[in-house]
């Protein structure tokens, strides 16, 4: 059976909603409740890769176990594994290592479970998340996609380019067989543990810089991405997935109990 471990990043600064991590909803910190949520529904270890002393001391309040790191780190992904090399500084304790966003107060970690045994099954270095998008929606950039050849019925595909673009383009609408959807990527990955330190090694990516994409560097780099056709991910229907505006912090204290 699979070592895992999963690595919840997450850091005080935010430029909408600072320090988020700490803001109570109804009477759990949202940190405590994103902690609570992975260690009830994913297999292993989970810890809390912490860019500030202050999420270290709330974790320590509840019980969880919290590694502190640089706060200047420059994305989650830098922040699990460096978290994870002061956990396991001789990298043989951990086979997969799943990232679950430390805002993903709603976001249901049992979307996990397949990503987990698609890296177990060695069907690729990392795999991911996608959802089908709304119609018209493919053309806002704020959506990434994911471009990936789904087949009929399938649930994963290899995921050959990520965009906030509308791609891939159709060139003939309403043929028989082809596959119109467009697809949202979903930021939740888990990666080989092996692959996560290959992957934070790597150079900055030329299309990473156009695009803003970290999965870019990756692709440039060599490795394989598996993405996993999810339709549901909410555990409170009614509340958001994650909170980054006061608004979103409303909600969420009106539906999650």
């Amino acid at each position: 059976m699979s070592r895992v471990i999963t690595m919840i990043p997450v850091r005080l600064a935010a430029v909408r909603l600072p320090d988020k991590p700490l803001m109570d909803i109804n009477g759990k910190s949202m940190i405590q409740r994103v902690y609570e949520n992975c260690r009830a529904a994913l297999p292993g270890d989970v810890v809390v890769a912490a860019g500030d002393r202050a999420i270290v001391d709330e974790c320590a309040e509840f019980g969880a176990a919290a590694v502190l790191t640089d706060p200047a780190l420059p994305s989650g992904t830098d922040r699990i594994a460096a978290a994870l090399a002061q956990i396991d500084p001789a990298g043989d304790m951990y086979d997969v290592v799943v990232n679950f966003q430390g805002d993903n107060i709603n976001v249901d970690p049992r979307v996990n479970l397949p990503l987990i045994e698609m890296v177990e099954r060695g069907d690729c270095d990392i795999a991911t998340c996608a959802m089908k998008l709304g119609p018209g929606d493919e053309a806002d950039p704020n959506f990434v996609k994911v471009c990936m050849g789904l087949r009929p019925g399938g649930s994963d595909a290899r995921a050959l380019y990520f965009t906030r673009a509308a791609a891939p383009y159709v060139r003939d609408p309403g043929r028989d067989g082809i596959d119109e959807n467009f697809y949202l990527h979903v930021g939740i990955y888990a990666f080989g543990a092996g692959s996560l330190r290959r992957a934070v090694g790597l150079p900055v990516g030329v299309l990473e810089q156009r695009e803003k994409l970290e999965q870019l560097r990756w692709l440039e780099g060599g490795m394989s991405i598996r993405a996993h056709l999810v339709g549901h991910m909410k555990l409170v229907d009614a509340a958001p997935a994650d909170i980054n505006t006061p608004d979103e912090l409303a909600a969420a204290r009106k539906w999650i109990k």
